[in-house]
């Protein structure tokens, strides 16, 4: 089986962020960076499907030529092969060219399955699995929280606000990840030294250009200090009266 798993690599969730000097982004200058959390999730299921049916994982992403230290890491927990796509805009793309970038290439990879995040945890907008799928003509399954795979087909449950959801669908498809699928592996030193000799190639995407642009970016206005309304039962009522009329949460 064919199978790709599409990881992002983005800023570590403790960074501090800064607006650049333009205005429009972030000034990337002294950002450590990591696999975003849910494409872990996305990895560990390409690599668990491997083991159990068998095939070759490619690990996929798109970014700058320099992010090669997290996708060596995606080959030390699994990972047969990788592919960066480099563009040096990769921060600026919106969903829609990253899909269609990254729905050429899974075509012409031949992929079978094809595994994804939910979301990426530096944008938040889990559009680009549906997209690619759209793009491609392909099954999709979003916030999947169990799976079973049989001959061309699968049954998969994903998480919906309604409860669980049970899906049946059929191969190629993409399946985007959620928490409760499976738990991410650590990297050992096997895994680590076996890393080093695996293909890792860089490839240009197929550019498309954005329909959306950042307009600017500014942070969150700070926030406004506490105050203390009263002390013991008397101040309950000067308290609900804040949370009613100022707060508005009540």
């Amino acid at each position: 089986m064919n199978i790709v798993a599409c990881v992002k690599r983005v800023p570590t969730t403790d960074a501090e962020a800064k607006v650049a000097a333009d205005g429009k982004s972030l000034d990337t200058s002294g950002l450590a960076y990591m696999i975003s959390f849910y494409h872990e999730l996305a990895l560990e299921e390409a690599v668990r499907t491997k083991e159990a049916k068998g095939g070759e994982v490619t690990v996929l992403t798109m970014g700058p030529s320099d992010g090669t230290k997290e996708i060596r890491e995606c080959l030390a927990k699994g990972g047969d092969r990788a592919e960066v796509l480099v563009d040096p805009e990769w921060l600026s793309r919106d969903c829609r060219a990253t899909a269609k970038a990254l729905a050429a290439k899974l075509g012409a990879m031949g992929a079978d399955l094809v595994f994804m995040g939910r979301v990426a945890t530096d944008r938040d907008n889990a559009a680009v699995g549906p997209m690619a799928a759209t793009y491609l003509g392909w099954s999709c399954v979003t916030d999947v929280v169990a799976l079973e795979l049989g001959d061309g087909s699968g049954t998969a449950k994903r998480e919906t606000e309604a409860g669980i959801e049970t899906v049946e669908f059929s191969l190629p498809a993409v399946i985007t990840c959620n928490k409760g699928l499976n738990e991410p592996r650590y990297s050992n030193l096997k895994g680590i030294m076996a890393a080093k000799k695996k293909p890792l190639e860089e490839s240009a995407p197929e550019l498309v250009e954005n329909q959306a642009s950042i307009a600017s970016v500014a942070p969150p206005p700070p926030r406004p200090e506490g105050r203390i309304v009263g002390e013991g039962a008397a101040a309950v009522p000067a308290l609900i009266e804040a949370l009613r009329g100022e707060a508005k949460v009540l």
